[in-house]
């Protein structure tokens, strides 16, 4: 029942302790990344006049200050940062001092080791608005200054410039791999986060009973739109599954009372009503439920059928037993939505002994994709965005679920059941599961994607057994397929096998979507179904 769009999350398992990611050091990269940032404002930004230290002349950069202070002046400034290991508040003071109190270049040279002159805070106050040479970095000053002496022309100037660029370029090179290893740590920190909140606490459940009404607004509003509704209806496989199985087995619902949970535009109860049931009670929350009614009684089913509005949770039946519940609850990848925790809610409250839940049992099966040009589609895309490169979407984009129809001829592996449930049994618990799988290989390619669908069979007590199935091998249902996009495609060979384990929780935040994590030996990767 589900018709949510959109879907994909990460984590990690275990302790924090243990857990804990390993993190770059990158303190020193990103100091020089900011003299980088420092250098490049500098650059781009409009020239401005530097007034001297120690006369009225003004030059055209904070380098030519130095040039000018060390050949007029006959004081070196880098000396006297680096002589007295001045930091940068320092640095401040000692500029702030030198234009307060106008001292001579002369004084500079013969300060003593300490106390320097310029310790009072007061030294902090600029006294020249926007003054460059406060805007410079004085370890900068220190690492360029064999730059930023000496003649300036023939020879000499070409390979000062030459070493400039390459001190730019070291600089530049060295700040994209600090970004890197920044995103790898966000990254990291962002998967130690979501373990942490995947693991935290296993008393509580997430059970869409503990939602308050107004925070499940939202989902049952989505079904108040006639359109999803409609393309429900439309999907044949869906319905006349429901249909047959009803039909064709009139003595499982002759005479007996039942309730269809979730019941929409109402057409599971009225298959139910015609397959002769005596009584069906038909629930739903959201605003469909008043057209059910109209519908119901321009179908002179009123007699048969009860609708009540409210969610299952909060509500009482007219019964204090059912014999039969009736509920189309699938969601993407079956449990999307977490509808099935209001039928198995439903069971345990009404459902009498010796009655049955339909579907009775369900399955998840996976299979191995090899799509090239669906992998550039979602994923190689972000490498070359009209000319940028936004390779760091990927990081983002992958763990988002994507449901869409898968071609039959992408499948590169045979199937494989990860999750069976008997609706008539499984507790609450089970909904949340850990399985380990196995894809035998039967095309030599890469392997793209994972792909998740579902089977649903009619059964219990039914002579005519009734199941379709929405994977891509079948005709195509509302519920499509859901499929987790590798980062990096892996080489498989025919004949060999897929090995890797799945985890599939809600999420705790929201009980109605999913995280489904897959641990294929070398790498891991969390999803979101939201």
């Amino acid at each position: 029942m589900a018709e949510h769009t959109g879907a994909r999350e990460f984590e990690c398992d275990g302790a924090a302790d243990d857990d804990m990611p390993e993190l770059s050091d990158g303190d020193d990269d990103v100091d020089n990344d900011e003299g980088q940032w420092l250098e490049e404002e500098e650059e781009d930004s409009p020239p401005a006049m530097v007034t001297c230290l120690f006369c009225e002349r003004l030059l055209t950069s904070v380098p030519a200050v130095l040039q000018h202070c060390t050949e007029e002046h006959r004081i070196d400034l880098v000396d006297v940062i680096r002589r007295h290991n001045l930091d940068d508040y320092s640095y401040i003071k000692m500029i702030n001092f030198i234009r307060s109190t106008k001292c001579a270049a002369s004084f500079l040279a013969g300060l003593p080791d300490a106390p320097l002159p310029w310790g009072s805070e007061d030294f902090l106050r600029p006294v020249l608005q926007d003054d460059p040479l406060l805007q410079t970095d004085p370890e900068e000053l220190c690492e360029d200054s064999s730059l930023l002496t000496g003649p300036s022309s023939g020879p000499e100037s070409h390979d000062a410039l030459q070493r400039r660029v390459q001190a730019a370029e070291e600089r530049a090179h060295s700040s994209e791999e600090a970004l890197t290893r920044a995103m790898d740590d966000l990254h990291k920190l962002k998967l130690l986060a979501q373990g942490l909140v995947l693991n935290a606490g296993t008393g509580n459940l997430g059970s869409v009973a503990e939602l308050r009404e107004d925070e499940d607004e939202a989902y049952f509003g989505s079904y108040g739109h006639y359109g999803i509704h409609e393309e429900m209806l439309k999907d044949k496989v869906r319905t006349e599954s429901y249909r047959d199985f009803m039909y064709r087995n009139p003595d499982a619902f002759r005479d007996k009372v039942v309730l269809d949970v979730g019941c929409g535009t109402g057409i599971l109860s009225m298959f139910a009503a015609r397959a002769g049931a005596k009584h069906v009670i038909a629930v739903d929350q959201s605003e469909i439920i008043y057209q059910a009614m109209d519908i119901v009684r321009s179908n002179q089913l009123e007699d048969k059928i009860t609708l009540i509005k409210g969610r299952i949770e909060d509500i009482k039946l007219p019964v204090e037993t059912v014999d039969i519940i009736i509920s189309e609850w699938m969601g993407y990848f079956l449990l999307f939505e977490s509808m099935l925790d209001s039928v198995l809610y439903a069971r345990d409250l009404y459902l009498a002994d010796g009655g049955s839940v339909y579907p009775d049992l369900c399955n998840i099966s996976l299979a191995a994709v090899g799509d090239a040009s669906k992998h550039r589609e979602h994923i190689a895309f972000w490498d070359d965005v009209y000319g940028f490169n936004m390779g760091c979407m990927k990081k983002a984009v992958v763990p988002e679920a994507v449901v869409e129809v898968v071609k039959d001829d992408t499948l590169i592996s045979e199937p494989a059941v990860i999750q069976t449930f008997d609706c008539n049994r499984v507790c609450l618990s089970d909904l949340e599961f850990a399985s380990e799988f196995c894809l035998k290989i039967t095309t030599t390619t890469e392997c793209t994607a994972i792909v998740g669908y579902f089977d649903i069979f009619f059964q219990k007590g039914c002579g005519n057994k009734v199941m379709f199935s929405t994977g891509p091998q079948v005709t195509k249902t509302h519920w499509k397929q859901t499929v987790f996009l590798l980062e990096r495609p892996v080489s498989v060979q025919a004949g060999e096998e897929l090995r890797g384990k799945i985890i599939v929780r809600k999420n705790k935040k929201d009980p109605r979507s999913l995280w489904v994590t897959f641990d294929l030996g070398d790498r891991k990767q969390t999803y979101s179904l939201q």
